[in-house]
């Protein structure tokens, strides 16, 4: 048991890694990342979108019962969240446009805390299954912490606090996630999974479809709908791989 918590933990580790350098590189290349930010949108939104609806909607569904009530509640409790966000942050704060970055931020922070738990169960079946889902995992990690990054950065935040809230958010709170989740693994089932698996693909599909693809049709790139289809095309290698 030993050995499968080290081995969950380095991946976890590993995928928060991954996730930390599609922030640095973002952030490293900034000018360009500003430039052609639109088309990092459409892309983040065609993986976000996608995988939720070819994988984890589905998974959810089969593990719980419950799934689609508590779907349906994810993506209720992110609206409310930004409903929230926008009158008593936004409007009262110094920037209004602090929501862009916020609930995305939260939306793929709760994604990535529920993958730490995945981590912890996966690797606690056996070393060949925490292996072949982290395979799948950790490919939608780097994109995650590009458009975590450049979303707050487009809401208003300063470099440093969009860095460090991208880091938190997108990647520490894997392994935390997994540290969380490792004590609790035998009380973990199936049903609680596809809850909490769920409730992340409500939150994903809010983001994707309130958040990124509006920004897109705001602001139309030549090429962004090659990269939604970039990004749908991502998304279905991902579940192919699994």
């Amino acid at each position: 048991m030993a050995n499968s918590f080290w081995t969950a933990f380095v991946a976890s580790v590993l995928a928060a890694l991954v996730t930390g350098i599609g922030i640095y590189t973002i952030r490293r290349f900034e000018a360009w990342g500003r430039k052609y930010s639109i088309y990092f949108v459409c892309f983040a939104a065609g993986v976000l979108i996608s995988v939720s609806f070819l994988h984890i909607i589905p998974k959810s569904f089969e593990l719980s019962p419950y799934a689609p009530g508590y779907l349906l509640g994810g993506f209720v409790l992110m609206h409310l969240l930004n409903r929230f966000i926008t009158a008593f942050v936004c409007e009262r704060g110094t920037n209004p446009a602090y929501g862009i970055g916020l609930v995305p931020m939260i939306g793929i922070g709760f994604h990535s805390f529920i993958d730490g738990f995945i981590y912890s169960i996966t690797f606690s079946v056996s070393a060949l299954t925490g292996v072949l889902a982290a395979i799948g995992m950790v490919l939608h990690e780097f994109p995650e912490g590009i458009i975590t990054y450049l979303l707050l950065s487009r809401g208003g935040f300063s470099d440093k606090s969009a860095l460090l809230l991208a880091v938190i958010a997108a990647a520490l709170s894997t392994p935390l996630g997994m540290l969380v989740s490792w004590p609790f693994i035998s009380r973990i089932d199936q049903s609680l999974l596809g809850v909490l698996l769920s409730l992340s693909a409500g939150a994903l599909v809010y983001v994707g479809a309130t958040h990124l693809l509006p920004q897109a049709e705001k602001e139309p790139g030549r090429f962004s709908l090659l990269s939604l289809g970039a990004g749908i095309l991502v998304a279905v290698l991902i579940v192919l791989s699994k």
